[in-house]
């Protein structure tokens, strides 16, 4: 399976590290300089129009580098390690512009945000960063490239089944991380519809949007029988996918890679290829007679291909 190796993680997580340490460093030594509520919050025209206190300041910074410190560690690839760094340029250059932006000497100085300059140097930053990051790669081994063992010669491994013998495979498999974004945009999207404006209903109604049909596919029963393969929520009756076996040309194991090659994870749709993604790494991968492919992650994917390959060359002698 195609894991991050704990030297890449390591390398994920170094640049967050050194721009929260830099940020603490120089919220430090700014310290006296600083007013006592920061601006944090500017207008399009760079004028602050909201303010956070010191501490409420430091811990939100400081949230918001290690919780992007977490997703890239947890999801980082080898050929991304420059996106990590360049993320955490982006976001530590961006908090040392806003620091800055809030050193006044006069007390009667309005605090003020340039967007062009302070946005352009951050993107300075990330760039530098990024390019950092993508040096540093060469420090990871290159990913193997998948194999399946024990494929036969028509594209599949199979399972020898008697005459009329009645067989069938069934597993489930989850993501944790969208069981958790889907519930906690449920758990706040009540809080903005409760209030009367625009904006806030719409945020309220985005939560109920992302949280509602991520709950339902972050855990999946996968099943391949008689009627073909099945996938289907495992919380609720739908959504569900459908293979029939008249349907299906073969099934084969595949390493995949959810972001490079399906963009993403959930129910995903691509140009000849459709799938529901839920990780990397193992998949089963079912060819359709329409020359589509369909794709599903979840543990055990070559029994799950041997036994539809070996239902589909049956029903075909049928």
């Amino acid at each position: 399976m195609n894991r991050a190796t704990p030297r890449l993680r390591a390398l994920a997580a170094l640049p967050f590290v050194l721009a929260l340490a830099v940020h603490l460093l120089l919220f430090a030594r700014w310290r006296d300089e600083l007013p006592a509520e920061l601006a944090t919050h500017f207008s399009a025209g760079g004028e602050a129009d909201g303010w956070t206190g010191p501490t409420a300041y430091v811990l939100v910074s400081t949230a918001l580098l290690l919780g992007l410190a977490a997703g890239w560690t947890a999801l980082v690839r080898r050929r991304y390690l420059w996106a990590a760094w360049a993320t955490a340029g982006f976001a530590g250059g961006l908090l040392v512009q806003l620091l800055r932006a809030n050193r006044v000497d006069d007390p009667f100085v309005t605090v003020g945000f340039s967007p062009g300059m302070d946005l352009g140097i951050a993107l300075v930053v990330a760039v530098v960063a990024g390019a950092a990051g993508w040096a540093l790669s060469s420090l990871v081994p290159a990913e193997a490239e998948p194999s399946v063992p024990g494929e036969d010669p028509d594209g599949g491994p199979r399972l020898p089944l008697a005459a009329g013998e009645a067989v069938g495979w069934s597993k489930d498999t989850g993501s944790r991380a969208l069981t958790v974004l889907s519930v906690l945009a449920l758990a706040a999207a009540p809080v903005p519809l409760l209030v009367a404006t625009w904006p806030g209903a719409l945020l309220g109604l985005l939560g109920l949007v992302v949280g509602v049909p991520g709950l339902a596919l972050a855990r999946v029963r996968v099943t391949v029988d008689r009627h073909g393969l099945t996938v289907r929520s495992a919380l609720v009756p739908r959504p569900r996918v459908r293979v029939p076996l008249d349907g299906v040309e073969g099934a084969s194991v595949r390493e995949i890679d959810a972001v490079a090659d399906f963009g993403g994870w959930g129910y995903r749709v691509r140009a000849h290829r459709t799938g529901v993604v839920l990780r990397s790494g193992e998949a089963l991968v079912v060819r359709r007679g329409s020359g589509r492919e369909f794709a599903v992650t979840v543990p055990d994917a070559r029994t799950a291909a041997a036994l539809l390959n070996a239902l589909v060359e049956r029903h075909g002698k049928v």
